[in-house]
């Protein structure tokens, strides 16, 4: 293992089931893979590769069939504390208001749930400031109907960083959004992560956000996936986004597209 890897999959496989593994049947193969401390990944590839399986490793939800990881120093052995996660879907509650479902996670994880009464009115001003971070103050009230599909997703981003974990994990998240909205969501999610340097691991259709905003992008191979391109993006930092109308840019992503063409038309390993 890497001293300074903050995830470690050493060579990792899953099986769904049983009868599967038996079969030799795998969603994901021979995984190995360090992330660094503070990283932003992004991992694309065709739909159905393992991208989101590969994210359920990572957070303890899937137990690997083969394989090890650590995460943070400490062996995966359940779902993890120190993860928060959005999703497409931005699934807020919706009897709940943006205020209480932002405060969601404190009610259910220890140590916050413990003492959740006791420090409700210092964890909404939490919330508030956070809120405010992605530009939803004046929100904090309205139920998520009375939300645009970005407010939401800004929302639920809160929701995911509220109990300050020490990873991020996002399985596209700006998916459903229209272009401008999506940028927008690029620039705020950049400013976060810049300003607490948690590790991010980003699962995206979208080659233009995965070269916008990682350190490194990992191409998936079709099922069983496995990773078979890593490209560090070597674009300086900050970032903005006239940076994306570069040849620079460009070029990187006109990379990316070719490699998972000729893995849509072949299946072929492509060596890293």
């Amino acid at each position: 293992m890497s001293q300074d890897a903050f995830v470690d999959f050493q060579n990792v496989w899953l099986a769904y089931n049983e009868e599967l593994l038996a079969e030799n049947h795998f969603a994901v193969e021979d995984i190995n893979l360090q992330v660094k401390q503070g990283e932003f990944i992004a991992i694309v590839g065709p739909s159905g590769c393992g991208k989101s399986t590969f994210m359920k490793l990572t957070t303890g939800l899937k137990m690997p069939s083969k394989g090890r990881i650590l995460v943070d120093g400490q062996p995966v052995t359940g779902p993890l504390k120190i993860s928060g996660m959005a999703f497409q879907a931005s699934s807020l509650l919706p009897w709940r208001t943006t205020l209480d479902n932002v405060l969601l996670p404190l009610e259910i994880v220890e140590p916050y749930r413990s003492n959740f009464k006791q420090k409700k009115a210092e964890y909404a001003e939490r919330a508030r400031k956070l809120l405010s971070t992605v530009g939803l103050a004046g929100y904090e009230d309205k139920f998520p109907w009375q939300l645009s599909g970005g407010m939401q997703q800004r929302a639920s981003i809160c929701r995911a960083l509220i109990h300050e974990p020490k990873m991020l994990l996002l399985d596209e998240p700006f998916g459903a959004l229209d272009a401008f909205t999506r940028e927008e969501l690029w620039c705020i999610l950049r400013d976060l992560w810049t300003e607490q340097k948690f590790n991010v691991i980003l699962v995206t259709h979208d080659l233009r956000e995965s070269v916008f905003l990682a350190d490194t992008v990992y191409v998936m191979s079709k099922s069983p996936g496995r990773f078979v391109v890593k490209k560090e993006i070597d674009l300086p930092r900050p970032r903005d986004l006239e940076i994306t109308y570069t040849p620079e840019f460009t070029n990187i992503v006109h990379e990316l597209r070719g490699h998972i063409g000729a893995i849509r038309k072949t299946g072929a390993v492509i060596n890293p």
